[in-house]
Order: C-alpha cells, then structure tokens, then sequence
C-alpha cells in the first residue's frame, strides 16, 4: 500500500531538504521520491549526508525536467501549499486527505513547492486537490522537509493502525 505513494519535489533549493525528505519519507517506509528541475546539480553532496541511512532513496530518485513527466505514475495528485489560492481547485482539510488517500485503485502524488515560493498557480493546476496542513495564522510557511514529514506521519497512522494503537 505504501507503494501506492510518491512525492513530489518541485524546483528544491537545497540539497539538505531533500536528503532530509529522504530520511522522512524512509522513517516511515516510503520509497517514490521524485524531483522536479532542482536548483542545482543532483544529487549533491549534501544531499547526500542529510539523508543519513536514507542514501539509496537519493540513489533512486528520479529527476524530471518538467513537473507533467514527473505526474505520469499518479492518477491522483494533492498539492501542498502554506497560501490559499483562488484557483479552480479543491482545497481539502487533514481530515478530507485521510478520507481521500483511503480510497482503493489510487497511484498518489504528493506534490511540494520550492522552499522560498512555494507551488506557482501553474504548477498547482495539475493537482486534484490543494492541501494545507494547519499552522498558526502569524507565521504559515512550514520547511520543505517538516511538511513532508508531517504528510508521511499522517499516512504512517493510516496504514499502521495497529502499530499506531499499541504504542
């Protein structure tokens, strides 16, 4: 089921967020880590250290040059973004993507903006649907990797419940 999974990274900044994304995404079991044009020459040296024992998920990451090749596994995709948008998009709660990514025959795509911007309007509007994970309203902007965290945190307690339970 977890395999069903894949996150998106569009246009990283840093190749210390995505080695820590990598290091998220294999805490919790998770193994499709796609990036879209990064910033610099990937993968990178501090890619590399950042992700710790996660090392063979920067090794298999796949690049892309444009955010549409990176969609073709997913046929679904949820965007995550600090701002609401007024575009012709679904924002959904915490609660709504529990009750989405639940639904059988999903390839899922997790798609995250660039640490300094976020998603463009453009990039956005290949998404079913606009997630944003509740903060406080006087400072909205979460780290690449911390909100990547927190999603696949949110998964994890979905498809393990019973490990979840025991603890």
């Amino acid at each position: 089921m977890k395999n069903k999974f894949g996150f998106i990274l569009v246009k990283p900044q840093l190749g210390e967020n995505i080695g820590a994304c990598a290091r998220s995404m294999k805490n919790f079991g998770f193994s499709k880590l796609y990036i879209v044009n990064p910033k610099f020459n990937f993968p990178n040296h501090k890619a590399k250290v950042t992700s710790v024992g996660a090392y063979d998920l920067i090794n298999k990451a796949k690049v892309f040059d444009k955010i549409e090749n990176a969609l073709k596994p997913f046929n679904l995709v949820i965007s995550l973004s600090a701002r609401r948008r007024d575009i012709n998009k679904k924002h959904i709660s915490l609660n709504d993507f529990k009750n989405v990514i639940k639904r059988k025959n999903l390839n899922v795509g997790l798609m995250f903006g660039p640490e300094a911007s976020g998603l463009s309007n453009k990039d956005l509007s290949f998404s079913n649907y606009i997630l944003q994970i509740p903060t406080s309203p006087k400072f909205k902007s979460l780290n690449l990797s911390h909100s990547l965290t927190i999603i696949c945190y949110e998964i994890f307690k979905i498809l393990n419940k019973n490990i979840i339970s025991k603890k």
